[in-house]
């Protein structure tokens, strides 16, 4: 028999589904979800999110980079806050859940906490604030620089990210400054340590586990950190039928023994993923033995000391394989982030959440990466993943089952209603 929190966990999911639908229908582009940052389909989002949170009962702003911020007073006003969210930006052809999920989410649980006659699972006189954050930009879609929403609230958005152009030759700075906002006042965005009590966020697992475990939630342990590499090998470009094997010092053969040296050095190791979702050979003619080639190489682990040892041992293996083949290879870095480590005592109170639900308690690390990974400069961090189907995300066919939405919006309520501020 469905009890009384099962009901309205099921009516909380229904508006959530309704919502991500509309949400979804902003797109650049018919049939096919694409909002970036900035744009045209950004200002409609936001103000669709900002409606909603002065309909649940918030104060709602956006804030100087972009960021839509709902906000609800505990007791007393000023008190500091319990944060929730996700982001609202996607990448190109996106599935409509990665993100917003977790923002609306938060929304309709806020909403049920201003109006505690319609909550059966925590008040509105909580001793503290509670407020929503819809993330700009997670994606880094536009300007191939991720975190930005975020990294303005953490107090560490570099202005020189202001320069980077997108695809029509844009920069950020102007892009801002076309959509209304000042880059001049970013860091007016920022927040101070003490002000957030915690920073939560559910999203869903873009992996298989809680799938193959039939778990509809699941707790965060670490967001993993990541290294990433533009490898260019040059060789010598020659006639594909006049050289000999022998003498040729083919770039994109090297390549290709690189790139079976990444996945047999991370194959190697537990909770190492790496990943080349990159390549390009020159001249790029049918009858021309590769002279240059270039790929990409993404290398993911939840533990710092685990991942840089991977990354030397690619790196020399890298070397030595140019050495060999009479190459020059060049490594150049482009991204490197630590891994943001859950706090232990979030990640408890999550779990008395889960287990109230009637579920076992499933911890986890994240191989992708999420806002939290900025939020850990300002706050503590936590994350409750959601299962979806057949572990798909970044693609249209990303989904959510409605009985896991309802799931995790009792979840996510009841953790709200219990939250307790650590003692430290």
């Amino acid at each position: 028999m469905e009890t009384p929190g099962q009901a309205l966990a099921a009516e909380m999911a229904a508006r959530i589904v309704r919502r991500i639908d509309e949400l979804a229908a902003i797109s650049q582009a018919p049939g096919v979800l694409t909002r970036i940052c900035f744009s045209p389909e950004h200002r409609r989002a936001a103000d669709l999110i900002l409606g909603w949170m002065r309909e649940a009962g918030l104060t709602a702003r956006m804030d100087e980079i972009g960021n839509v911020v709902g906000r609800w007073e505990g007791e007393t006003p000023g008190l500091p806050a319990l944060m929730l969210g996700s982001h609202y930006d996607t990448v190109r052809d996106a599935g409509k859940w990665d993100g917003p999920l977790g923002l609306v989410t938060a929304l309709e649980c806020a909403a049920l906490i201003a109006h505690p006659a319609e909550n059966k699972d925590g008040g509105s006189r909580l001793p503290f604030a509670l407020e929503v954050i819809g993330f700009a930009d997670e994606e880094g879609t536009r300007f191939s620089s991720t975190l930005l929403g975020s990294r303005a609230v953490a107090g560490t958005f570099e202005e020189g990210a202001l320069e980077a152009v997108d695809a029509d030759g844009i920069t950020m700075r102007d892009a801002m400054t076309a959509f209304g906002l000042d880059p001049a006042l970013i860091h007016q965005a920022a927040r101070v340590r003490g002000d957030i009590l915690g920073y939560i966020e559910l999203h869903i697992e873009q992996g298989p586990v809680l799938e193959a475990e039939n778990l509809p939630v699941g707790v965060v342990t670490a967001i993993s950190g990541a290294s990433r590499f533009l490898v260019t090998l040059e060789g010598e470009a020659g006639h594909a039928g006049t050289v000999p094997m022998y003498l040729r010092r083919d770039a994109l053969a090297g390549a290709a023994e690189c790139i079976a040296a990444i996945e047999t050095q991370c194959g190697a190791q537990e909770g190492v993923v790496g990943t080349v979702g990159q390549i390009a050979a020159e001249p790029g003619a049918t009858n021309v033995i590769p002279g240059r080639a270039r790929f990409s190489a993404d290398i993911r682990a939840a533990s710092d000391a685990k991942r840089q040892e991977v990354v030397c041992d690619i790196i020399h293996a890298m070397d030595e394989i140019a050495a060999r083949r009479q190459l020059k290879a060049r490594i150049a870095k482009t991204h490197d982030s630590g891994t943001a480590l859950c706090a232990p005592w979030l990640r408890a109170q999550l779990g008395e959440a889960i287990a109230a639900a009637g579920y076992p308690v499933r911890e986890l690390p994240s191989g992708a990466g999420h806002d939290g990974m900025a939020m850990i400069d300002v706050a503590d961090i936590a994350m409750l993943f959601v299962r979806c189907r057949g572990g798909v995300s970044h693609h249209p066919s990303e989904h959510v089952a409605p009985e896991d939405v309802a799931t995790a919006a009792q979840v996510l309520l009841h953790a709200i209603g219990h939250f307790h501020p650590s003692p430290a």
